[in-house]
């Protein structure tokens, strides 16, 4: 099959968890032979990137380009979209000239799947719609007003809280306009699939966990810190940033001065300044972007999941089990693994049952190293990226009977 897979950001590097994701679903579907192409949009912060080997090789193997797009935001700007229907948080991923771009991509080469990634590039469904007969999927990476819905439960200042409340209520009615206009939608855990279908969504839904190539990690405990605690995710997604401030404030004093002998690290893209009044010399190390995600997960024992908003599947948790990590995280940032609390991971939930997990986890090594080594099992049982791809195309298959 020709298939045309359409991104809201550059998926180079991999380093996040939408990019991870990309990369496998492409990977996946080329090791199965399908002819694949990528088309991005190349937010103006990302115009400079560089190439791993590991990207070159996937570059190698599909037809790709790129589209520049400005998304900065004015505060002008902000100020009239108070007064729009659509939340700029949409919009300002819109683009007229690659609209146009690909429209003249659709009317030079025929297509049977379009795969929308992310609600951000479905506004040019209507586009791809009336310029292909390609069957158009939607990947729900998230349910994007559910985001915003718990951020704003989560504030105390009013103004911000009924903010947020105004932008789920947009992003809401968007993606209510725009689920049954696709042919049919993947998402990744069965809670997105009851919420879609609570919204009213008519079209087929597949569940289809993350896939990852497990052959790219290679524990090796020879290089791991133990005990040692730590977080590893972009806090240029609320819901991380949030999280990881909620931990911060609740366990500072602990790491520093309690009984928690534990030293903690912070890793991640665009951690804001204000983190470093957190680091403590010696006890919490607010390190930033490292240079290789895979070594730095390695290199450290106990990785924590303090997510208190957000929907979808956990991309760092899922290859944090593959590195044989123990994970303590809240349920709900382990939502679409199906993990058993106490054996492939450990589920906390508030200030006092994170306590007892790390409390736990950094007095018993042996006990850390059999939740890690039963999370890779579970990795390799249900993640696979070959077997998850090979349900996506067996998805596309019953999608082209009905179409």
């Amino acid at each position: 099959m020709k298939i045309l897979i359409l991104t809201h950001r550059v998926p180079f590097p991999q380093n996040g968890g939408y990019p991870i994701v990309v990369c496998n679903t492409v990977r996946g579907l080329v090791n199965l032979g399908h002819e694949v192409s990528l088309v991005s949009l190349n937010a103006k912060k990302n115009y400079h990137h560089e190439y791993s080997e590991d990207d070159k090789e996937l570059l190698s193997q599909i037809k790709y380009r790129a589209f520049d797009i400005d998304i900065n935001v004015s505060v002008f700007d902000v100020s009239v979209n108070l007064f729009s229907k659509t939340s700029f948080n949409i919009s300002k991923y819109f683009s007229h000239e690659f609209e146009r771009l690909l429209i003249r991509e659709l009317k030079n080469t025929t297509y049977d799947i379009i795969q929308f990634e992310g609600l951000f590039v479905s506004q040019y469904l209507a586009a791809v719609r009336k310029n292909s007969d390609a069957i158009l999927i939607y990947r729900a990476h998230n349910i994007e007003n559910q985001i915003w819905e718990r951020l704003a439960l989560q504030k105390n200042d009013p103004f911000k809280k009924s903010y947020l409340k105004m932008h789920a209520k947009r992003i809401k009615n968007y993606e209510l306009e725009q689920l049954n206009n696709f042919d049919g939608i993947a998402v990744f855990t069965e809670q997105d699939k009851s919420t879609l279908l609570e919204y009213g969504t008519k079209i087929p839904i597949e569940i289809l966990p993350l896939g990852i190539n497990l052959n790219h990690y290679k524990p090796d405990f020879s290089k791991t810190e133990f005990p040692s605690l730590f977080f590893l995710g972009s806090l240029d997604w609320l819901p991380n940033r949030e999280g990881i401030e909620w931990f911060l404030e609740n366990f500072h004093k602990e790491l520093t001065e309690g009984d928690l002998r534990v030293r903690f690290y912070v890793a991640g893209n665009d951690i804001p300044e204000s983190f470093d009044d957190y680091e403590v010399m010696g006890k919490i190390f607010i390190q930033g972007e490292v240079d290789d995600a895979l070594e730095f997960l390695n290199s450290k024992s106990i990785m924590i999941v303090p997510l208190l908003s957000g929907g979808g599947m956990r991309v760092k948790i899922v290859e944090g089990m593959a590195m044989q990590k123990c994970i303590i995280s809240t349920s709900l940032g382990a939502e679409g693994i199906n993990y058993e609390n106490g054996t492939n991971i450990l589920i906390a939930n508030n200030q006092d049952e994170f306590y007892e997990a790390i409390k736990t986890c950094i007095t018993d090594e042996e006990f850390c190293k059999t939740i890690g080594l039963n999370a890779r099992r579970l990795m390799e049982e249900q993640h696979d990226v070959n077997k998850v791809t090979k349900k996506l195309v067996d998805f596309y298959k019953v999608l082209f009977v009905f179409a």
